[in-house]
C-alpha cells in the first residue's frame, strides 16, 4: 500500500525553566491511503502532541526533529507559508474540544466559509453553498438554518458534526482526529464514528485517529499504534493488537477496557506514568510493569518485529544477549 505520511524518528521538545523536555521520544510511523492507523494510550502519553506536531501546531518554543514526509516532502522544512497552505487543506484536524474549536463570537457557518476562501478561489455565495451541502453531508438537520447558528446554540453532537464538516470543506487527503468523540454519549459516538467510515470510503481518505478508549479503537482501526510515555511501545494490525497484546502495558489496557456479560472487578494499571521532566533511565514503564526485571531499569527497548509481524518494545521479547535494537541511556 502507498504510504501518503511518514514519521521518522520524531521528537517534539518542550520549553521548560529546567530546558527542553521531550514529550514525543523517538516515534516512527507510517499512514498508508485510505486506511486508518489509531494512536492508543492513556492521557499524557504524547498522543495529541505527535497530531499536532505534524501540522507545527505545538506550544511557542518547541522543538522538533526528526522528519515527517508527506508525498515524499519532509513537513518539517516547509516554510511557514507553505505549511499554511497544507493545513486544512490536504492534511485536515479535528481538535478534541468541538466547543473551543470554532469562536463563539461568530455564526458557525461564516467560519467554515472562511477555511474555504482561505483555499480556493471561488465566491462567497459558492462557499456558504458548499457549507450547507457539508452540513447536510454530515447530517445536520435544517443545513439552510443551522449555518447561521452560533457555536452555543447547537448540542455536542451537532458542533462535532460541524467540525468534521469543516475539516472536509476541502476535500484533505489525511484527516487528523484528536479524541473526536470525547464528551459525547455512546449513541452519538456511535453516529459520529459510522460518519467517518461513509467519508473515508467516499473520499478515499487517510486517517490518524487519537483515542484512549479501546472500543473505539477496535471499531476504527486498520493498525493500532500504543504510546507510552512518548514512545510507541506497541505497534501492528488491530486485530493482532487487540486480540493477541503482547506489551504489558497494551495487556493492562485491554485488561481494564469493561466488557460485555463481564462479571467482577476490573483489573487497573497501578501506578501513574512519568512525568516528561523526571523520565527514568531504562523503560518508562517498568515501575507499573507486572513483568518487570532488573534490565528494565537500565535498558531502553525500541520496537523489535515479533515473527507475526507486530512490533513490541519490550525486554521480555529478547531472549539472548544485547541485539542492536536495546540501547544504553
Amino acid at each position: 500500500m502507498e504510504k501518503v505520511l511518514e514519521m521518522e524518528q520524531l521528537v517534539t521538545n518542550f520549553a521548560t525553566k529546567e530546558g527542553l523536555v521531550p514529550a514525543v521520544r523517538g516515534v516512527n510511523l507510517s499512514v498508508e491511503r485510505g486506511k486508518t492507523l489509531v494512536i492508543l494510550g492513556e492521557s499524557g502519553s504524547g498522543k495529541s502532541v505527535t497530531l499536532r506536531s505534524i501540522l507545527r501546531l505545538t506550544p511557542p518554543g518547541a522543538v522538533i526533529e526528526g522528519s515527517i514526509k508527506y508525498q515524499g516532502e519532509d513537513l518539517l522544512k516547509k516554510t511557514r507559508k507553505d505549511i499554511q497552505s497544507i493545513r486544512g487543506n490536504r492534511i485536515a484536524m479535528i481538535f478534541q474540544d468541538s466547543l473551543s474549536a470554532f469562536d463563539p463570537l461568530y455564526k458557525v457557518g461564516k467560519q467554515i466559509e472562511e477555511t474555504i476562501l482561505s483555499h480556493q478561489k471561488i465566491k462567497r455565495s459558492e462557499a456558504k453553498a458548499q457549507v450547507i451541502e457539508l452540513f447536510r453531508k454530515v447530517g445536520i438537520p435544517s443545513p439552510e438554518q443551522r449555518v447561521k447558528a452560533y457555536p452555543h446554540e447547537m448540542s455536542g453532537g451537532m458542533r462535532q458534526r460541524a467540525v468534521i464538516s469543516m475539516a472536509l470543506s476541502c476535500q484533505p487527503e489525511i484527516l487528523l482526529a484528536d479524541e473526536p468523540t470525547t464528551a459525547l454519549d455512546v449513541t452519538i459516538q456511535a453516529q459520529i464514528l459510522n460518519l467517518f467510515k461513509q467519508i473515508q470510503a467516499e473520499y478515499g481518505m487517510s486517517i490518524v485517529l487519537v483515542t484512549h478508549d479501546i472500543g473505539v479503537a477496535a471499531e476504527m482501526a486498520d493498525d493500532i499504534a500504543v504510546m507510552y510515555a512518548g514512545k510507541i511501545v506497541e505497534y501492528g494490525k488491530a486485530k493482532q493488537v487487540i486480540s493477541r497484546p503482547n506489551h504489558p502495558y497494551t495487556k493492562g489496557l485491554i485488561a481494564a477496557t469493561p466488557r460485555q456479560g463481564q462479571k467482577g472487578t476490573l483489573t487497573a494499571i497501578h501506578g501513574k506514568p512519568p512525568l516528561i521532566t523526571n523520565m527514568p533511565k531504562g523503560c518508562a514503564f517498568a515501575d507499573r510493569c507486572p513483568n518487570v526485571m532488573d534490565s528494565c531499569r537500565t535498558l531502553n527497548p525500541n520496537l523489535k518485529k515479533l515473527p507475526n509481524d507486530s512490533e513490541v518494545a519490550c525486554l521480555l521479547y529478547e531472549n539472548t544477549g544485547l541485539p542492536k535494537e536495546i540501547v544504553h541511556v
